[in-house]
């Protein structure tokens, strides 16, 4: 009797042992398999939805989240994440993208031409999501309030109506083009162009808008990969405001062939906004001087910046701030940029001579709008330059990427690489040797800022000296004891060696390698000759805007030092 019920119980205790493997392997086999399910219908969506993005006329872009409530425009059901349009503003649901695609227009850079010439458009409306706080042009009142899918917005004008406010009328009404039409290319402007150009006239002028006096549109170059990786947010938000032709990514086309937008519009009255670090600007400031080369110095545009980089010394020094994180609204952008003063700003040729006798090497050759430096803030740059171009990933903010000067900064006060830079260089202003106490580096100023903010040249403020301008064809000289020299004067506890100003620089490297750098841009250098002459002037666009405190007590002290040079005259 023992021995059946215990060979009766084996096979009992076999068939539980596989139904426990069993689920087992189901328990870990599903999950695996519905993942890799889920994973190719998502790559399987993903492939589609770009294949609509690609054939489609509007710019639209996918979000997980979208940053206020938004309402599907074709199924009006409340969404979450989806696709938009950075053009015309459309928010869609990824099952409606197809549908939207197909019923929706965007905004025509260009009208289509019917035979006849255009001198005005109506208003393109579209339904839902309108800008927050708007409100209608009909009754006064506040739009968009009620948690559905309602009211109007003009894409060009961005007027906004309720649903009930709405007429027939307003539909084929004009439209103005709202507060920037003196900023914005109209697509019947473009159009009329397009068929003078087959006609071979080139007599722009007389096709001015709307009958506009003040007309002085807008050209945007974003840079989407300096400093803090705003400037893809930055462009939809312009191509809603603006005309998206006049809207460019620098990224996917040079300034150069972006700038040939300037020929098709009347002389001396475009503006260019620079939205980017120093190194963008100049990048800019060099394809205006391509322009120069190919005759078209009629067509050349001022400038303004949209400080974006890490340091920004050149958009402070024009009142452009030190750096822009989204404080201010683009709206708010545009109208600094049609308030702003054109001056002139001195661009500078820096040539570096290699020294010895069979160099037969051409002299490299730089152009310089903010500073040149040899010494410990060249080297700064250099070592953030080489880490950078390790790891690109890791500096994408501001903040990391002055954490990083700061650290080199620290090293350099420790190590002092650049000593005895007195006994390694000659220096000549406007051919008069200047003799050199003991220093660590030279920094060749051409505008007030440097090093993010400082204004090297007055230092404490304390002391009278001649004042500095970015457009008199003069460069203020000065020299640093070495990285703790230069937070020192960073925050006002210490004055710069002040050497003297000059129109003309020459910097003689007899021995040993030094780091130096234009405008941020470093490299290692031998023995040589640097010679820093003016080169011509860029047309730039000043913003006098709020002082800081600082901004203000130097100004005043400037003024102070002014009225008493003109009493002893």
């Amino acid at each position: 009797m023992g021995g059946t019920g215990s060979g009766s119980g084996a096979p009992s205790a076999v068939v539980a042992d596989w139904g426990l493997v069993f689920w087992t392997l189901c328990a870990v086999i599903l999950p695996v398999l519905i993942t890799l399910w889920c994973s190719f219908q998502r790559s399987r969506r993903q492939v589609l939805i770009r294949d609509i993005f690609r054939k489609s006329k509007h710019d639209w872009h996918y979000t997980d989240l979208f940053g206020q409530p938004s309402y599907c425009c074709v199924c009006a059901q409340h969404i979450l994440q989806g696709a938009f349009c950075n053009c015309c503003g459309l928010r869609v649901s990824e099952g409606c993208l197809k549908k939207a695609d197909q019923l929706f227009l965007c905004k025509e850079i260009m009208m289509r031409s019917n035979g006849g010439a255009h001198s005005s458009m109506p208003h393109h409306w579209i339904r839902g999501n309108v800008p927050l706080c708007s409100c209608c042009m009909i009754c006064k009142q506040q739009c968009g309030t009620q948690p559905k899918l309602c009211d109007y917005r003009c894409v060009w004008c961005q007027y906004t109506v309720h649903d009930e406010c709405m007429m027939d009328c307003l539909k084929t009404e004009e439209c103005t083009f709202g507060e920037f039409r003196d900023l914005i290319i109209p697509p019947y402007y473009l159009s009329t162009i397009n068929q003078m150009r087959k006609d071979k006239r080139t007599n722009y002028e007389k096709v001015v808008p709307y009958c506009r006096k003040h007309w002085m549109p807008v050209i945007i170059l974003a840079n989407t990969r300096s400093g803090n990786n705003m400037g893809e947010t930055l462009l939809g938000e312009f191509k809603i405001l603006l005309n998206p032709v006049q809207v460019f990514d620098l990224s996917k086309i040079a300034p150069a062939k972006a700038l040939q937008l300037c020929t098709l519009l009347p002389c001396n009255a475009v503006r260019v906004l620079v939205c980017g670090g120093d190194g963008t600007v100049g990048w800019v400031l060099d394809a205006i001087d391509e322009m120069k080369i190919k005759g078209q110095e009629r067509y050349i545009p001022q400038v303004a910046i949209l400080p974006l980089g890490t340091g920004n010394d050149l958009s402070n020094t024009l009142g452009w701030g030190a750096g822009y994180a989204g404080e201010v609204p683009v709206e708010q952008i545009l109208r600094n940029v049609m308030e702003a003063d054109g001056i002139k700003l001195d661009r500078w040729k820096v040539q570096v001579t290699n020294k010895g006798y069979y160099n037969l090497r051409k002299p490299k050759v730089f152009t310089m709008n903010n500073y040149f430096s040899v010494g410990p803030d060249a080297l700064m740059a250099l070592n953030f330059h080489a880490h950078r171009e390790k790891t690109p990933s890791l500096f994408s903010s501001r903040i990391i990427n002055k954490a990083v000067y700061f650290f080199y900064g620290t090293k350099d006060c420790l190590v002092q690489e650049c000593k005895d830079l007195n006994k390694k260089v000659e220096l000549e202003l406007d051919g008069e040797r200047i003799e050199l106490p003991n220093l660590e580096g030279i920094i060749v100023l051409n505008i007030g800022y440097w090093g993010g903010g400082c204004r090297l040249w007055e230092g404490m403020g304390d002391e009278p000296y001649p004042l500095a301008r970015h457009d008199d064809g003069l460069l203020e000289v000065v020299g640093v004891h070495g990285s703790f020299h230069c937070a020192q004067i960073q925050v006002k506890l210490a004055n710069p060696v002040r050497l003297g100003q000059a129109h003309t620089v020459r910097l003689i490297l007899k021995s040993s390698k030094m780091p130096m750098q234009v405008d941020g841009e470093p490299w290692a250098q031998g023995p040589c000759t640097v010679t820093i002459t003016h080169k011509t002037h860029a047309l730039m666009l000043y913003h006098s805007g709020e002082q800081t405190d600082d901004e203000a007590s130097s100004l005043s002290e400037q003024d102070h030092l002014r009225e008493q040079t003109d009493e002893e005259v």
